[in-house]
């Protein structure tokens, strides 16, 4: 039976004023059976994803923690050395809008969602962004297909896009 642990309110998000959100889940537990992230959050931050400008500040919703570490971009603006594998990897988030890969909850993507689902969000877009980061998976077999294991020279790009999606192709 799941419990409350936490309820969350976000400030300002997107211009919509107070987003709150109940953390029914324990941090880092109960994932759906078919989404298993081989980082978290916090390792992903650390690597060097997303240019190191995911988000404009650091966000109070999640733990510093996660921060103390993480590769960020002083200046909002994606650097390729901030990424584990020193190069850009990411479409800006109007290409995301675009293609309505963004919901409303979520209005920075993908990785927003998968913070809060780590903290223990449930939502109504679980399944749908879960379907997403298994179509990644083709991407791993790619890696697979056309590098020696471990040879992260080979394919550098594909590497730090499916990082962005918490694989670890460190391994591949």
């Amino acid at each position: 039976m799941q419990g409350v642990y936490m309820k969350r309110e976000v400030r300002g998000q997107n211009g919509t004023g107070v987003y709150s959100y109940v953390c029914s889940e324990p941090v880092g537990k109960n994932f759906a059976s078919d989404f298993k992230p081989e980082l978290t959050p916090r390792e992903m931050l650390e690597l060097g994803v997303f240019g190191g400008c995911y988000f404009e500040d650091i966000p109070k919703e999640f733990p510093r923690e996660w921060f103390q570490k993480a590769k960020l971009s002083l200046d909002h603006v994606p650097h390729k050395e901030l990424n584990h594998f020193g190069v850009l990897a990411s479409q800006p988030l109007a290409v995301w809008k675009e293609k309505g890969w963004i919901h409303r909850d979520d209005p920075k993507g993908w990785f927003q969602w998968y913070c809060r689902y780590y903290m223990g969000r449930r939502h109504e877009d679980d399944v749908r962004q879960i379907r997403r980061w298994r179509m990644m998976r083709r991407h791993l077999s790619q890696i697979a297909q056309h590098c020696r294991t471990a040879d992260t020279l080979c394919r550098p790009r594909q590497r730090q896009a499916v990082l962005h999606w918490a694989y670890d192709s460190r391994k591949i």
